[in-house]
């Protein structure tokens, strides 16, 4: 694979990353077929492995510290993540510098390495000032226990504000963002993608097959597969009497001829079609299973040409989510109605 450079890091990455949400306990729990994945991923050519302290309780970064053993480690750019609760204690989650401080840590002990190249803020956390994240994160690449830093589904507001506060205080600035971006779910195109082309930022796009509907497993009229996991986890996000499902159902029909006039998957349209986009350095693949993994490594090798990207604008247009539940973080002034109405008792001051 041809490398990229992650922002102005210097850091050469391969187009695709693996990402290792789906080791252990919340899809393949089998340790040494995901190592085997792991190391056919390194040999077909990416260099690039992405997990998080909570992908299956903190297992799948053991998994990954068994397939980088044996002299592995030190070829690998490798990045976690941080934020989402890893325990009953209320403390353990979150973007504060006692959890920043616990959690890196927790995850080099279950890496097993000294070093973490790219450490993640998982999502915002609105009640916590970036400046501390920042300062927390910034002693981490002092002290030599991250390389760099950066931040995942933040919207375009918050990867600016950060940008600015990391100048204005002297931090370390997130040198990535890692956002959702598939063919169905455009949203990002709007500002956050600008937004990082305009800082200079690497883009590490997840969920590019879009949860597994850009793979062509599901199909309008067609039951649901019996060994479909998300399905199962998750059903109402594949409930075709949701018009968001019905909608995908519909795109996955259109774009299908698309693919094969392009001479390409379903699966290396889509993953083509992110890694077109100028802002973008990588995109994660997330195998259960060998198979999986053997689908995707030929994506690189697909190049779409205008008349075919006009088609899937056609399709899908520019900056629109299909399901507006794939953006992955709702933002709290949205989720939270108090946070939208002012209190009864002063609704009439002035």
């Amino acid at each position: 694979m041809h490398l990229r450079t992650l922002g102005h890091t210097g850091i050469r990455v391969s187009p695709l990353c693996l990402g290792a949400m789906m080791f252990g306990s919340w899809g393949n729990p089998d340790h040494d077929e995901c190592v085997r994945i792991v190391h056919a991923a390194l040999d077909g050519g990416v260099n690039f492995v992405d997990t998080a302290d909570v992908y299956s309780a903190g297992e799948s970064e053991e998994i990954v510290a068994k397939a980088l053993a044996g002299g592995r480690r030190d070829s690998v750019v490798l990045a976690t993540k941080f934020h989402a609760p890893m325990g009953a204690d209320p403390n353990m989650a979150g973007n504060s510098r006692r959890w920043i401080m616990r959690a890196v840590e927790d995850s080099l002990r279950r890496l097993r390495t000294d070093w973490i190249d790219l450490y993640q803020v998982h999502r915002p956390d609105p009640a916590c000032d970036v400046d501390d994240t920042l300062g927390a994160l910034s002693d981490l690449v002092h002290q030599g226990k991250v390389r760099v830093i950066g931040s995942s589904t933040f919207p375009a507001d918050l990867v600016v504000e950060a940008q600015w506060t990391a100048q204005r205080r002297g931090r370390e600035r997130f040198e990535c963002e890692q956002p959702p971006y598939s063919i169905l779910a455009r949203g990002v195109e709007r500002a956050v993608l600008p937004a990082c082309a305009r800082h200079d930022m690497g883009v590490i796009v997840w969920s590019p097959l879009n949860g597994g509907w850009l793979t062509g497993r599901y199909r309008k009229g067609e039951p649901v597969p019996e060994d479909a996991g998300r399905p199962r986890r998750i059903p109402e996000r594949f409930d075709p009497k949701r018009p968001e499902v019905a909608a995908k159902l519909d795109a996955v029909e259109a774009l299908l001829p698309v693919a094969a006039a392009a001479g390409a998957s379903l699966t290396h349209l889509a993953l083509a079609f992110v890694l077109t986009h100028p802002a973008v350095t990588s995109a994660i693949i997330g195998p259960r299973t060998m198979e999986q993994l053997q689908g995707v490594l030929g994506a690189t090798e697909v190049a779409l040409d205008e008349e075919v990207l006009d088609r899937i604008d056609a399709v899908v247009a520019p900056g629109r989510d299909v399901d507006p539940s794939d953006t992955g973080w709702t933002p709290p002034w949205l989720a939270d109605a108090w946070r939208r109405r002012r209190p009864a008792d002063t609704r009439g001051a002035g």
